[in-house]
């Protein structure tokens, strides 16, 4: 079998769904929602894609990065994305006096959507690091530590310094198993 590279397994640009990064969140929960019913993948989508005014991809809006925008108050802690990791040694009774220390999600979740629903893309997006990105051309390989390493579950795939496409570790996992049968 042929070295497959990142471009074989990867969705083009084109298929996944983007919001302009000065949309809201509510823009944004309506292209995933449509994404999601996408019959044409297998996997679902689980973020957009942002985009600036020169159409340049700028960021990724997950799902932890939607509710992580109904609730404001994450911006309080100094690192919000290690928060509930029982792998760094956080007890389950700590984290509930943090939860309750803060005040988070001390209203409805009706009412942190209706507030939340209005913040803007740009503010909530996760911004990619450079280990976030991976050339069409480059070996899965390569891909795979970069997932691995980086513990992330997508990659922007870039040609010519362009993201041309998004490469997910579900992608990669269906080549695993593809190959396993």
């Amino acid at each position: 079998m042929k070295e497959k590279k990142v471009k074989d397994l990867m969705i083009p640009l084109s298929d996944y769904a983007t919001v302009s990064e000065d949309d809201n969140l509510v823009a944004a929960v309506k292209q995933l929602k449509k994404a999601q019913d996408d019959t044409r993948y297998v996997r679902k989508h689980r973020a957009v894609l942002a985009y600036d005014s020169e159409g340049k991809v700028t960021g990724k809006v997950s799902f932890r990065c939607i509710f992580k925008a109904l609730e404001p108050k994450y911006g309080q802690l100094e690192n919000p994305e290690t928060i509930g990791l029982s792998r760094f040694g956080f007890s389950t009774q700590f984290l509930t006096s943090l939860i309750e220390n803060l005040n988070l999600w001390d209203e409805t979740l009706e009412e942190l959507v209706k507030k939340g629903g209005k913040r803007k893309v740009k503010d909530i997006m996760h911004t990619p690091s450079n280990g976030e990105y991976v050339d069409e051309e480059a070996p899965v390989a390569e891909a795979v530590h970069q997932f691995i390493l980086g513990c992330h579950q997508s990659l922007l795939v870039t040609k010519n310094n362009q993201v041309v496409g998004v490469i997910r570790l579900a992608d990669l996992f269906d080549l695993v198993c593809e190959i396993l049968e």
